[in-house]
């Protein structure tokens, strides 16, 4: 991508509407619009992060066995009725509409009653059994604070997983496999190190749950983290009753500051004996279905990224999420020259499948800099016309600050076997 041909602009000012680093830094970099509090457009450059962190998403989902779909966004009220959960006493973040037709309608804050009454058309008999389903969808929930910028939204970008098994043991098997898979997921992202599965309450879902909590003074959550057993626990589920049953004391256990990454839940048979989503086992006895539901915030990711490696100069971008790898910056003027060698130098690395930035506007060095920090690209490449003479390119680690002066042939060694 040239930069001269981004709609988008870079912005010095801070949104004097947005307390949320992770939303300042975001907007100003052009990765984000603001619509309104809690909903976000997501730009060029924001929508390629978010397609990096759907890929790592998508291949460990695909790992446990899980098939993609799509469901709808316009939800039935009578389904949700079967299972309690559409009147606001239980479930108090709906978005609502009637139909000119007649009738009530949810817009999607969640999809366990949607899918489990779809399964009734896929699943009748032990054979079918199990079947794992996940999708990348936006949800709509009407939070009253949206203040966190996209780690909390009223409407994001959400990849849900949802497990129908023959019983409990078979369920429990893939509720280990699933949270393996979602430790990966952080693992890739950068951000295995900090973060934890958290024993935590299920709210509007069941009684317990296991979120995946990432320590940063942005979170919104508390945790209570004992980090030599590993054994991290809600505040909201923190009891004296919850201490023995985990084997620790409260003296043993620190308290952390967090953001929930995902969460995991089992239903049992419950939801499923709701929604008369039942298999006949081999002695024709009608079992109803073990249901569990798996999710991750893929948009929220992407805010506690911000919040975890921005520096005072910007955004800072892992590897395996940045938008490209490499920031091209030619400093060209008015030399025709060296735009003609920073274009033949950006399409030779194009052609050869590295992700390539290029900064080919005309602006003043500094101005290129502090776009290049402010976005956050991995690498920064400049070409100059003294980098040329002296045959050499100077490239900038954005994470470190370390500066190499590479060859052609060391640059493209490096970039070309990287990609």
């Amino acid at each position: 991508m040239r930069q001269s041909q981004l709609f988008t602009k870079t912005r010095k000012e801070i949104p004097a509407d947005e307390s949320a680093k992770n939303a300042q830094l975001l907007i100003r970099a052009g990765y984000v619009h603001k619509e309104m509090a809690g909903v976000y457009a997501y730009l060029p450059l924001g929508l390629r992060v978010l397609e990096k962190i759907k890929t790592i998403v998508r291949e460990e989902m695909s790992s446990v066995g899980a098939s993609e779909l799509l469901m709808t966004t316009l939800q039935q009220k009578e389904l949700w009725d079967q299972t309690g959960r559409w009147t606001d006493d239980v479930v108090d973040i709906w978005f609502k509409s009637s139909l000119k037709a007649g009738g009530d309608v949810g817009l999607a804050w969640s999809h366990e009653e949607p899918i489990g009454n779809m399964m009734k058309n896929y699943i009748a008999s032990f054979r079918d059994l199990p079947v794992f389903v996940h999708q990348f969808q936006t949800k709509l929930r009407n939070e009253l604070r949206a203040k966190s910028g996209v780690m909390r939204g009223r409407e994001f970008l959400m990849n849900d997983m949802y497990s129908f098994c023959l019983g409990e043991e078979d369920h429990e098997k893939f509720y280990t496999l699933a949270g393996e898979a979602y430790t990966r997921v952080f693992e890739r992202l950068g951000i295995g190190e900090d973060t934890f599965m958290t024993f935590a309450s299920g709210g509007a879902f069941t009684e317990f749950s296991h979120e995946f909590q990432t320590i940063t003074d942005a979170g919104e959550d508390t945790i209570y983290l004992n980090r030599e057993k590993g054994i991290a626990i809600n505040s909201e589920v923190l009891s004296e009753d919850t201490l023995k049953s985990l084997g620790v004391s409260r003296d043993d256990l620190e308290e952390i500051k967090t953001a929930e990454v995902g969460n995991i839940f089992n239903f049992g048979t419950k939801k499923a004996e709701s929604l008369d989503l039942y298999y006949t086992d081999e002695s024709g006895e009608r079992i109803p279905v073990w249901m569990g539901s798996y999710g991750i915030g893929v948009t929220r990711l992407m805010g506690v990224l911000v919040e975890k490696f921005a520096d005072e100069k910007g955004i800072v971008w892992p590897k395996n999420t940045a938008p490209f790898i490499v920031h091209l910056v030619g400093l060209n003027g008015d030399d025709t020259e060296i735009r003609d060698y920073t274009d033949g130098i950006y399409e030779s690395l194009t052609k050869q499948g590295v992700e390539v930035f290029y900064d080919d506007r005309n602006a003043r060095p500094g101005e290129k800099f502090a776009d290049s920090d402010l976005i956050g690209i991995p690498y920064r490449v400049v070409v100059s016309r003294k980098t040329k003479d002296e045959g050499k390119f100077e490239v900038v680690e954005r994470i470190t600050g370390d500066v190499r002066f590479l060859s052609e042939e060391e640059l493209f060694a490096d970039f070309v076997t990287e990609a």
